[in-house]
């Protein structure tokens, strides 16, 4: 077994979409970035990579690269997980937290794990939770979103 951890966090601007585990969410704002800054697929990514001792996101999809301006995050996803298996493991369990003070998310949850189930991990095997942060440092002002992600790999049968 092995386990990873994983952060990301993104700047909320005017004239960009929300997409938040692969989920386009209704909302005035979306997050800055060069691809489409889903910091939760970005913070799984970053999971699985650790556990990996692989280095992280930007080692593997630098934001100097333009291929990968405007990224879809699900598809980094699907090859991180596929890295993974190239690696000898499976990804046998995902648990995240997503911090964000607007827009709530609760609702969009289950949307989340049926979207990131795309990546070859199986939604069951994703957990989501959705908190603020009562108000406090950049998120609590409603200036960016963030998201947490751990992950345990076992090895391939």
């Amino acid at each position: 077994m092995r386990t990873g951890f994983g952060y990301d966090s993104h700047r909320l601007v005017s004239g960009r979409k929300l997409v938040i585990g692969g989920v386009d969410i209704p909302f005035e704002k979306g997050l800055s970035g060069h691809s489409d800054a889903d910091v939760l697929c970005h913070a799984i990514i970053d999971a699985i990579l650790g556990a990996l001792g692989a280095g992280d996101i930007g080692r593997h999809f630098p934001d100097s690269d333009p291929a990968w301006k405007d990224a879809v995050s699900i598809d980094l996803l699907k090859q991180t997980v596929a890295l993974a298996d190239r690696s000898g493991y499976t990804v046998s369990w995902i648990d995240t937290t997503v911090i964000a003070e607007r827009p709530k998310l609760a609702g969009y949850i289950d949307l989340m794990r049926s979207a990131l189930a795309h990546s070859g991990v199986a939604a069951e095997l994703i957990s989501i939770k959705a908190k603020t942060n009562e108000g406090m440092g950049f998120i609590g002002k409603g200036e960016g979103i963030a998201a947490y992600a751990v992950c345990l790999l076992t090895v391939n049968k």
